[in-house]
């Protein structure tokens, strides 16, 4: 499974692809604007770090205009991917995006009907939001092992996006479930490489190699 970091913020995304793990990221303008900067300057730098793909989100709500964005955002850079939403003028765009070669990420999906809709527009990856399946008390992970499923037995080639994922635990579940991607806050990837018993046994190697050399010295 691939790991997606979601956010624009530059200094998290250089952190997290130091340490040679990073797949991929999502971005949208929303996120841009909390860091103060304009989206385009953003994705252009994420793309000069990241050597996967670049989830690059429009805002328009129209086929064209979605369009219009895309000619746009795929110009800053090849490993652009065109995030848009799972809406009828979107499902429009993806296909016409498709058939030009352009990949796609089709976003907010909340049901295996909709995911299906997003692989026969041709989508490369569409992305099921589990926790905010949650938040409704509903249960996202079910819906993500049910879309996975799905996309198994129909053999369609676009790619299970888990977003929306909120602690590690969800990820190894959405690699369980068959995902081929997650993608994941930066305090989610902090903490899937914490473990108590990690820290603890570190901690007991150094005092034992201290140990060792004062003995020799």
């Amino acid at each position: 499974m691939k790991l997606f970091l979601d956010t624009a913020n530059l200094d998290e995304i250089r952190q997290i692809n130091a340490w040679g793990v990073l797949d991929g990221v999502t971005t949208n303008p929303s996120l841009a604007a909390k860091e103060g900067r304009e989206f385009s300057e953003v994705i252009a730098e994420i793309c000069a770090e990241v050597d996967g793909d670049v989830s690059a989100e429009v805002v328009a709500t129209d086929t064209e205009g979605m369009l219009a964005e895309a000619d746009e955002l795929r110009g800053i850079a090849d490993n652009v991917v065109i995030k848009v939403p799972l809406i009828p003028a979107g499902l429009a765009a993806c296909r016409r995006l498709a058939d030009t070669g352009a990949r796609t990420n089709v976003t907010l999906c909340f049901s295996p009907a909709q995911a299906i809709l997003a692989a026969k527009a041709g989508a490369t990856y569409v992305s099921p939001f589990l926790g905010r399946m949650d938040d409704i008390s509903n249960d996202g992970m079910a819906l993500l092992t049910e879309i996975c499923e799905v996309f198994r037995v129909q053999g369609y080639a676009t790619e299970v996006l888990a977003a929306s994922l909120r602690s590690p635990q969800h990820v190894g579940q959405a690699a369980l479930a068959g995902a081929d991607v997650a993608t994941l806050p930066t305090s989610v990837f902090n903490q899937m490489v914490k473990h108590p018993l990690t820290d603890i046994g570190l901690e007991r190697f150094l005092a034992d190699w201290q140990a060792y050399l004062q003995a020799r010295g």
